[in-house]
């Protein structure tokens, strides 16, 4: 009967605390709750939960969030379909809004026929890797070492190699996610208006001669672009044609006429970028041979 009875008081007092618990987390809820407004997860819903950082958030449950606060408009989203930005809109009740659309560039024109090797790479097949051991192997230290880091890490399949080892971005796939900015070791890549025409390809900071020497369309820092553009679009620094971004809507095609090595090209389309009158003509498909030491 004793334990009968220690048993009854235990399971009472178990009960009672289970009461007393139930009725702590209760008021504490009650106390920390914060509203959420159902639409965000709407939006979030209507988003392509990519989670790739295009839009400037840290993912699409935070872009959801900007977006029903109206900090950011459902148009930031690139990666969405006019359709997708059109019922998020619908949702919302506010205009889908517009943006500048902008698309990967890589600052390179030094395929494998064109640019020379000081040392050939073998090890682990990336460019970051390769970027430890001695820079690469390529003459040019800037220069992109084709090993496509870039091509793998891209979501969206904008990305691919050339038959000459340079990336090459599809403009209608690009999204601006900012992916192969941060994974090129070079910096080679940047994210650039897609209505911005004129436009460096190549990022080699050595002086004229050395530069030419290393890669056939490097940047030599004469200075023909300079003259020739508008005054202060282009200025050159450290050996190399720096284009000022706030000037670019005054570019003029003429500008990479004098451009003797094609360094500074103009985007006859988004995926189609053309070099002045002057530049040397390539008809080399091979890759050039090991400089001698």
């Amino acid at each position: 009967m004793e334990s009968l009875s220690t048993l009854a008081i235990a399971g009472v007092f178990m009960a009672g605390l289970g009461v007393f618990l139930a009725a702590m987390l209760a008021a504490a809820n009650r106390k920390l709750y914060v509203w959420e407004d159902p639409r965000i997860g709407e939006v979030e819903e209507l988003l392509p939960k990519s989670n790739c950082g295009a839009c400037g958030q840290a993912g699409c449950r935070d872009f959801a969030e900007k977006v029903v606060n109206g900090d950011v408009v459902p148009a930031q989203c690139t990666v969405s379909s006019p359709e997708q930005r059109a019922e998020i809109a619908s949702t919302l009740g506010v205009d889908a809004g517009s943006i500048a659309r902008k698309i990967a560039r890589l600052a390179c024109g030094g395929g494998r026929h064109v640019a020379f090797l000081r040392a050939r790479y073998a090890g682990l097949e990336t460019c970051r890797a390769a970027t430890v051991v001695g820079g690469g192997g390529k003459e040019c230290a800037w220069g992109c070492l084709g090993l496509g880091d870039c091509v793998s890490v891209c979501k969206f399949g904008a990305l691919s190699l050339d038959s000459h080892g340079l990336p090459v971005v599809d403009p209608e796939k690009c999204t601006a996610c900012n992916d192969c900015v941060e994974v090129c070791p070079k910096g080679l890549f940047s994210l650039e208006l897609i209505s911005s025409k004129l436009w460096v390809a190549c990022k080699n900071q050595a002086d004229g001669d050395t530069a030419e020497a290393a890669c056939e369309v490097a940047c030599t820092a004469c200075g023909k672009c300079v003259a020739d553009a508008a005054p202060e679009l282009i200025r050159v620094d450290r050996n190399l044609a720096v284009i000022e971004p706030a000037l670019i809507d005054k570019a003029e095609r003429s500008v990479i006429d004098r451009c003797s090595t094609g360094a500074i090209v103009w985007f006859e389309t988004p995926d189609r970028p053309v070099k002045g009158k002057s530049a040397h003509k390539v008809l080399r498909n091979e890759p050039l041979p090991l400089l001698e030491s």
